[in-house]
């Protein structure tokens, strides 16, 4: 019998139960969405055609840009159909899709996050080096890098869960799919593939988090050397970042680092980092950034002036 796998499809709780309440939910996480894919589409689009943003750290910025889209389109879609349906099903192999893909893109955003901050670990305390040190091929070895790393992972996430029974039941606590939930469902003990999932993810999230506290600390007291104009503008540009780090770690920390639950409050914390996170990125950094804003304004005059000229 624990052999057997009966389930072919699964049923999502959802976010909440009340159908009035998810349709102001998907009034209001519809508009979220439009303005994720958007804004960090628009960052894609002025990196990639913008002469002034030829600088490795705005090549690794588009690439955070694409990955918030890919993540988001990976979770969102789904959870705004969903929010509309009376059943929110899902079938077990497109399950395994949604937990393929969000962790691989949720990996690379990790690992790519860390490149960034050694970027700026060279930008501020070997400036001298710097381009020779990030050369074009070194960012595109670095990005390839990251993608490599998020698929190993997902890869050995799924691996461990592909082999496990479904039996019955097939009702997940959850608006997405995730290894934690969907162990609950399985007709046999995962213990051992529970320990192997949080040993994967939570050393990747430690060593992670302690390469970029320690890129940091060397970056600010570097910065001490540094003319008092110099400091601002280095900070400037690392404040970005942090707040961006902030974002990502802190809710995963929330979910990941500490004993699963059926609290709603779970299921809201994970809508920040699923919904809201990819959506706030582009602002902190075009925000902070007066050449990410002046090449977008750039690109939008460009546009308007090719406007009537096509017409």
């Amino acid at each position: 019998m624990a052999n057997e796998n009966n389930v072919t499809e699964l049923i999502f709780t959802g976010l909440f139960q009340d159908p009035e309440v998810q349709k102001v939910c998907f009034v209001l996480f519809l508009p979220v969405y439009v303005a994720t894919v958007l804004g960090n589409g628009l960052i894609v689009v002025t990196v990639s055609i913008s002469k002034s943003l030829r600088s490795p750290m705005y090549f690794f910025l588009s690439s955070l840009s694409l990955v918030e889209i890919c993540y988001s389109s990976t979770i969102v879609p789904k959870f705004l159909t969903d929010l509309l349906a009376k059943i929110k099903a899902i079938s077990l192999k497109g399950c395994l899709a949604q937990i393929f893909f969000s962790h691989f893109f949720g990996v690379f955003e990790v690992i790519l996050l860390v490149v960034m901050a050694y970027d700026r670990y060279v930008a501020i305390c070997k400036p001298l080096h710097y381009m020779n040190i990030m050369s074009r091929q070194v960012c595109h070895m670095l990005v390839a890098g990251s993608w490599l790393g998020g698929l190993i992972h997902s890869i050995i996430q799924i691996l461990i869960t592909i082999p496990l029974p479904f039996c019955g039941p097939n009702v997940i606590d959850h608006y997405f799919c995730d290894l934690q939930p969907l162990f609950k469902l399985a007709c046999t003990d995962t213990f051992v593939e529970g320990v192997v999932v949080m040993v994967n993810s939570g050393l990747i999230s430690i060593i992670s988090l302690l390469i970029l506290v320690t890129s940091y600390v060397i970056i600010l007291v570097n910065l001490r050397n540094h003319s008092a104009e110099g400091r601002r503008k280095a900070l400037s540009t690392c404040a970005s970042h942090i707040t961006v780090v902030i974002l990502f770690f802190g809710p995963g920390a929330f979910i990941y680092m500490r004993p699963s639950s059926t609290y709603t409050v779970d299921k809201l914390v994970a809508v920040f980092y699923t919904v809201i996170t990819p959506m706030l990125n582009p602002i902190v950094y075009t925000l902070r950034n007066a050449e990410v804003k002046n090449a977008i304004g750039m690109f939008w005059s460009q546009k308007r002036a090719e406007g009537p000229q096509t017409n």
